[in-house]
């Protein structure tokens, strides 16, 4: 049986001398852009020089505070105003802040998480009409229910205690919070909950394995905007608080203000102080915060 070769087409050869080609890039990849370069700069002086201003406030004598150049910086270095801050019953207000911040954060957790999957998984007439009524929250200020809040606060006997600034705090995180797992709870796939719904798998079960590991981007967000909610808040604290017993770390600035001055150093070393915890929170949950609030933190 005799066989039949198929001549090969000839093959082209590469000029001689000539280097391989690289692949061409595109125009806009080797053009600088300077307005760009120009806006994030001028942005990155907009953040950083309250900054700088306030690190070198907080490090200036207090004799000093009001004659030297707040962006010069501090001829005489000090850490005195630290050491006052921390004598004056800061640890204090710190664990009253991350017990407060803390309870937010659960109390908000457990309740919007389910609400979410509801709206998200029920798909009836009246799960959506309590959705877009549950909404609403975000539309109403705090300033306008804050004196029928404090009727019912010192109706229920909490009044001058941490509930009283856990409760509200929590009730006015939670829109937002649903808004936020909901659209992320509506990017997971319907075929997961179809395969696990043949598994004969609950509701419930759906929920607590399925859900919440899909979710974690949503829930790292919702996590940080409560815990800033929370750490920031100063309405509350100040209406339904009284006492030194449930101050939190933005009442307790006013220890540095008297009606004879204001004690500029300390005051800025409290914020600096109060503010590296939530800080470092931020940063390690940054991905996740910016992921969930563009939606694709289920993805």
């Amino acid at each position: 049986m005799s066989h039949t070769t198929l001549p090969r087409p000839p093959r082209t050869a590469e000029p001689a001398g000539r280097p391989p080609q690289a692949p061409r890039r595109t125009h806009w990849s080797r053009r600088p852009n300077p307005v760009a370069g120009l806006g994030a700069t001028v942005w990155l002086l907009i953040v950083l020089v309250p900054i700088y201003a306030m690190l070198s406030a907080s490090l200036t004598p207090q004799e000093q505070a009001l004659t030297e150049n707040p962006l010069r910086p501090p001829t005489n270095p000090t850490l005195d105003n630290y050491g006052t801050v921390l004598d004056s019953g800061f640890g204090h207000l710190l664990t009253n802040t991350v017990i407060v911040a803390v309870a937010v954060v659960a109390l908000v957790l457990v309740l919007s998480i389910p609400l979410a999957y509801v709206a998200v998984r029920a798909r009836t007439r009246w799960s959506g009409a309590a959705f877009r009524l549950f909404l609403l929250g975000v539309a109403i200020p705090a300033q306008a229910v804050v004196v029928p809040l404090y009727l019912l606060i010192s109706e229920l006997g909490l009044y001058d205690t941490l509930l009283a600034v856990i409760l509200p705090t929590a009730a006015f995180a939670m829109p937002v919070s649903v808004l936020i797992l909901t659209g992320t709870l509506r990017d997971i796939s319907e075929e997961l909950y179809e395969a696990m719904a043949l598994d004969g798998a609950s509701p419930l079960r759906m929920l607590l394995q399925l859900t919440v590991p899909l979710a974690k981007g949503g829930i790292s967000t919702v996590v940080i905007y409560s815990a800033l909610q929370a750490w920031n808040g100063f309405l509350f604290p100040l209406i339904f608080t009284q006492s030194d017993g449930p101050r939190v770390l933005t009442l307790g600035l006013f220890n540095y203000v008297s009606q004879f001055g204001v004690n500029i150093p300390a005051l800025l070393a409290s914020v600096v102080l109060s503010g590296v915890p939530i800080f470092v929170v931020y940063l390690l949950a940054r991905r996740a915060l910016v992921n969930g609030l563009m939606g694709v933190g289920g993805k």
